[in-house]
């Protein structure tokens, strides 16, 4: 797949130099994978080397080991070379700079009116202002009896229910049934629980218990009164928000619209159906990706297959309308990977264009218009995975007016291992404060994001038992849902 990420192995730094400086002398895309008489391992590409189906760190090859002055793997030391990661961005600033991205946030300068039914999941774009008062008459708490005056009390033999207009007065020593929501009659002093009044044979009401002024009645206005500010605006518009909004007299919201994402799928190595075959393979993101980009706040309105046409992709590029463009793979310097030649092209300002991150390190942001972005992740699924958390959540996150997540964190219940210089995100299971790392971790491998709850941020060098690491959430998924998970093997 065109783009896709470099392999993480745990090789000391004179291997990757070794192995780098041959793929650029062959004209290897830089995160292609190993090929046949590579030192490293076909299965060793999660650089987690504790689990199963990953071979033992190789040696490295009788090479002349690199001096003290050499660059690192990550960095850059010939700009001509890969000239799209002369400046690669360490994973925290790449994530802040995404955020900060669509700034000023078109999408919010323009809020939207919709309909209650529509409104679910979008966030207010002004604060929620009571219309009425809460509630707008005294109604009854309770079923039972509305007294007036000291008892016992005749009751009269109308009762009143909810929904119906003003009832008539009472007079002191009278009763009158009366529903829970129902309308409090003038004079009224308290109303009496039905398991709290008792009728004699002359049809008056005595009460078993104390009753106290005003027992049981919801006075108006107890909730709010009209004009009161009930939300602020940026909440989020929860079930609850919306039965919120509706007692309080709204039929519409206003909201910060979605912002809309089209994603295209490149490599012409994909397939969308039946099993891999003939050096084919199945396309993972097209399935992943558009429902991704939903739970983080998008409108998805395209996914286009282009495989590695170069003009297909210009076009796409610069006939799209949407605020988000997501591109999958083509971010390597192979020849196919069109993505960075094309934004050269049309002039786009690349924001970050590499991230110390693995896997995902090719990773891009651009911005095409001043309004559009696009967010460009590798070919490999784990680290489009990496990309869309790292890049595309802080953007939509910013561009639907949500606030930053506060920061999660566990404890780590097995060592991890580490890049050397950058960051690396791991599949975790949560176990009450802990968080259990999964094997198949590798930038090709999904099938331990299939059962996580999220991805540790391991800093360069790993992590040890016992240290405390952020825990980035998945949609599905957070610090609440610790089950087990049957059939995983862990670290």
């Amino acid at each position: 797949m065109s783009g896709q990420p470099a392999p993480d192995a745990e090789l000391d730094e004179a291997l990757a130099l070794v192995n780098d400086d041959h793929d650029r002398r062959n004209g290897r895309r830089a995160d292609a994978g190993p090929t046949a008489g590579d030192p490293r391992s076909a299965q060793d590409t999660s650089g987690d080397l504790s689990g199963p189906g990953h071979a033992t760190v190789p040696q490295p090859p009788t090479a002349p080991a690199p001096t003290p002055t050499t660059p690192a793997p990550h960095s850059n030391p010939d700009p001509d070379a890969h000239p799209q990661h002369r400046d690669i961005t360490p994973w925290p600033a790449a994530r802040t700079a995404a955020g900060r991205a669509p700034q000023p946030v078109p999408s919010a300068s323009v809020p939207a009116t919709v309909p209650l039914g529509q409104a679910l999941g979008l966030v207010l774009a002004a604060p929620l202002v009571a219309l009425t008062d809460l509630p707008s008459f005294d109604t009854s708490a309770m079923d039972g009896w509305v007294v007036a005056g000291p008892g016992p009390w005749d009751v009269r033999a109308d009762g009143i229910l909810a929904g119906h207009g003003r009832p008539e007065p009472l007079s002191d020593g009278e009763a009158v049934r009366i529903a829970t929501g129902a309308r409090i009659p003038q004079e009224a002093t308290a109303v009496i629980r039905s398991e709290h009044g008792l009728t004699d044979d002359k049809g008056r009401l005595h009460p078993r218990r104390d009753v106290t002024q005003g027992q049981d009645i919801r006075p108006r206005g107890q909730e709010c009164r009209s004009g009161d500010q009930l939300l602020p605006s940026g909440s989020l518009v929860t079930p609850a928000v919306l039965g919120l909004a509706a007692a309080a007299g709204y039929d519409e919201l206003p909201v910060v619209p979605r912002p809309s994402a089209e994603v295209l799928i490149l490599g012409d190595e994909l397939l969308t159906e039946g099993l891999p075959h003939d050096g084919l393979i199945r396309d993972a993101l097209g399935p992943l990706l558009p429902p991704w980009l939903r739970s983080l706040g998008a409108d998805v309105i395209a996914v286009r297959r282009l495989g590695d046409d170069a003009e297909a992709l210009h076009q796409a590029i610069t006939s799209s309308a949407a605020d988000l463009i997501v591109t999958t793979g083509g971010t390597a310097s192979g020849p196919v990977d069109h993505v960075h030649p094309i934004l050269r092209r049309i002039d786009a300002e690349l924001l970050v264009d590499g991230v110390a991150v693995r896997p995902g390190h090719p990773m891009l942001l651009a911005r095409i218009r001043p309004d559009q972005h696009l967010v460009g992740l590798p070919g490999n699924p784990l680290a489009a995975v990496s990309g869309l958390l790292t890049l595309a959540e802080p953007l939509l996150r910013t561009l639907s007016g949500r606030p930053a997540p506060s920061v999660y964190t566990a404890v780590l219940r097995e060592d991890v291992h580490g890049h050397p210089h950058d960051t690396r995100l791991v599949p975790v299971t949560l176990r009450a404060d802990h968080a259990v790392p999964l094997h198949y971790n590798g930038p090709a491998m999904l099938r331990g994001i299939a059962v996580a709850d999220g991805l540790a941020v391991v800093p360069p060098g790993g992590a040890r038992r016992g240290q405390e690491l952020e825990v980035l959430d998945l949609p599905w998924a957070g610090p609440d849902l610790h089950t087990d998970t049957a059939g995983e093997c862990f670290t």
